[in-house]
């Protein structure tokens, strides 16, 4: 069976092989070397446990049923919408919902700031051009190393103000990056990128999602994907998401 996806971006044709994608999610392993951040332990999965009957075939149950212990924030990849930062109760599962579109891969380095590290606005001039509703951010140094970083107290990479509103300004609606958070992880609880992307409160983009923990390959190159951005359906501000990038191909 052949299926072909066909899609115009900015006058040109393309067609995409649903069969051909590359996949930008990190797991939510139980490992205790998984990436993590937020100053929580790793993941736990273990099975459940009622008087003598136990969820596990290993240890002589019938079937193996485990409860799982995560936190979509600090463990792997998630898509969280602005019920991260809202008074009122917003759930990804009903606010996205539109789960493909195009997006623009770019690398970048850093730079230095004081004692951080930014991400600012002269770095994203050229998105502009790219006119696309999703923008995937792979920073450099880009090795193996992020699959199983502790973040918590290492001061990671971070968006500044005028960076993540000139994205609001391209019209990105959907910010994915390879880094645990958009903003600084000690800022006294202002989340200034976070609130500026989301434009809350006063103008609110409800449609709006900031994915979180990506991985993107250093085989995979910068340019314009078809974007699917798969999420659990958890009613809740985030979930664990597997966004796939789909290569254009011009016909």
């Amino acid at each position: 069976m052949s299926i072909e996806i066909r899609v115009n971006h900015l006058g040109i044709d393309y067609t995409i092989d649903p069969l051909q994608f590359y996949d930008i999610s990190m797991p939510f392993s139980a490992q205790p070397n998984a990436a993590r951040a937020w100053y929580i332990d790793p993941v736990k999965i273990e099975p459940v446990r009622l008087g003598d009957w136990v969820g596990s075939v290993k240890a002589g149950g019938s079937v193996n049923f485990n409860n799982i212990f995560f936190n979509p924030h600090a463990h792997g990849t998630h898509t969280e919408c602005v019920g991260h930062i809202s008074k009122e109760d917003f759930s990804i599962n009903n606010n996205l919902k539109q789960f493909f579109c195009l997006a623009s891969l770019l690398t970048l380095t850093p730079q230095k700031r004081d004692e951080d590290l930014v991400i600012d606005a002269n770095l994203f001039e050229e998105i502009k051009k790219a006119k696309t509703e999703a923008i995937v951010i792979r920073t450099l140094p880009n090795t193996l190393s992020k699959l199983s970083r502790n973040y918590s107290n290492s001061n990671p990479p971070y968006i500044t103000s005028e960076a993540m509103q000139l994205l609001v300004d391209f019209g990105i609606k959907h910010l994915l990056i390879d880094l645990p958070s958009v903003d600084k992880e000690q800022d006294g609880g202002a989340l200034a990128a976070h609130h500026i992307f989301w434009q809350y409160p006063d103008d609110t983009r409800l449609d709006a999602t900031i994915t979180e923990f990506v991985f993107v390959d250093n085989e995979i190159p910068d340019g314009v994907y078809l974007l699917n951005l798969q999420v659990a359906p958890f009613e809740n501000d985030a979930s664990p998401s597997r966004p796939l990038l789909f290569p254009l191909q011009k016909t």
